[in-house]
């Protein structure tokens, strides 16, 4: 937790938020505990309860994207696989939302997306050559992506269209296209290392 600058006040918004962090903190930690232990009632509400947390901060940071879908999967499965390492001595989120952050680079990555708009042989809608994103809620991380960078990543990696597919829509290069995806992967995968949770 960050101090609080001399002359500033926490609001009650912010006590709130403390408070909630506080207690999920308590309680997930004690849940990962117990089911380490192999009690499996505590372990399936920990899963349930993360669950709902996992898609709410990635759908705020990526946006409504089917890709946030397989990423709370993936998250899921990782945590399964690795709840052994946690060590309940030390805090629960940082642990958690570390193997998040590493699924959501991984599916975007991977550019895995059910969001795909056509098949072969189909037109692309115009608003998607457009502007792919003001389609779909975007998330706060997306926004923070300059606007070059951003419609690389949708069209390739969220909306699924081939490099030589998005750099013609675009109208770069397939070479040029690829250094924007993969800038803007840095990119993300810098914000989601930086985000405070």
């Amino acid at each position: 937790m960050s101090a609080i600058p001399a002359g500033h006040q926490r609001g009650p918004m912010a006590e709130a938020k403390t408070t909630k962090y506080g207690a999920d903190e308590a309680r997930w930690a004690g849940l990962m505990t117990s089911a380490q232990r192999g009690e499996e009632a505590d372990y399936r509400r920990l899963l349930t309860e993360l669950a709902v947390v996992i898609d709410r901060y990635l759908r705020s940071r990526l946006g409504a994207y089917d890709l946030v879908e397989d990423c709370v999967q993936d998250s899921l499965l990782a945590i399964h696989q690795a709840r052994h390492t946690y060590d309940p001595r030390r805090p629960f989120r940082p642990w958690l939302f570390a193997i998040v952050r590493h699924k959501a680079v991984d599916a975007l990555r991977r550019g895995e997306s059910k969001q795909r708009l056509h098949l072969v042989g189909e037109e692309i809608p115009e608003q998607a050559v457009a502007g792919p994103e003001s389609e779909l809620q975007r998330g706060q991380l997306l926004d923070q992506l300059p606007q070059t960078l951003r419609e690389a990543l949708v069209l390739t990696k969220i909306l699924g269209l081939s490099t030589g597919e998005a750099a013609a829509r675009i109208g770069i290069s397939q070479a040029a296209l690829k250094v924007r995806v993969h800038r803007a992967m840095r990119k993300v995968k810098n914000l989601l290392e930086s985000d405070l949770v």
